[in-house]
């Protein structure tokens, strides 16, 4: 019944840290997933080209090293204070507010997948007046709604938890009026839930 980040300064940190690197590596690779089926269907052959493992290794280790030194601040400025672990500087609590979660954890990742997935779609459907075999313009209409799907989804999910952080942050609940802090605490609990649904569907 106790959290341990709540007593242990070390896991207070490594928690945050390993939170922040998952989710932007996570989300980097459905907007990388977005950028592949988009080169891979494109009409132009030095386009297709482009699609590769190299490249996809390449842009994952980045993504990787990036998320990671984005969160060395994140694993600084979280502290435990009155049995909290966070992030209690203020402008580190600022940047997160008003940066982190409604942009890069937000807006950028859903409207880079959102019109590259999109571009793949409308490339799939030009697919059919060119000269490609029949299994492989199926297979090239089979993963790019497939990929389509997994970004609706993600988009369906991640659009509700940003736009209430954006709201909690620009109008914080008064703990002093329990009404209407109970139902933050709840719009808050249901976002978080449909939020973490994108690590569970694939």
């Amino acid at each position: 019944g106790s959290d341990v980040a709540a007593i242990s300064l070390y896991w207070c940190k490594f928690r945050a840290m390993t939170i922040t690197v998952c989710r932007l590596v996570a989300f980097s690779s459905i907007c990388f997933s977005a950028v592949d089926q988009c080169l891979s269907t494109s009409h132009d052959f030095r386009i297709r080209q482009l699609s590769t493992i190299k490249l996809a290794r390449t842009l994952i280790i980045t993504s990787i090293v990036l998320a990671s030194l984005h969160t060395i601040p994140i694993g600084i400025f979280n502290e435990i204070r009155a049995g909290i672990c966070s992030v209690w500087n203020s402008g580190m609590s600022k940047y997160i507010s008003y940066f982190y979660i409604p942009v890069i954890s937000g807006f950028l990742p859903i409207t880079v997948a959102s019109i590259l997935s999109v571009w793949a779609y409308r490339n799939v459907r030009r697919i059919v007046s060119r000269r490609v075999p029949l299994v492989r313009r199926r297979l090239d209409q089979q993963f790019t709604a497939m990929v389509l799907i997994r970004i609706i989804v993600f988009v369906i999910f991640t659009l509700p938890y940003t736009i209430e952080k954006m709201y909690a942050a620009a109008a914080p609940a008064n703990q002093a009026e329990p009404l209407s802090y109970a139902l933050s605490v709840l719009r808050g609990a249901i976002t978080v839930s449909l939020f973490n649904l994108n690590y569970a569907v694939r």
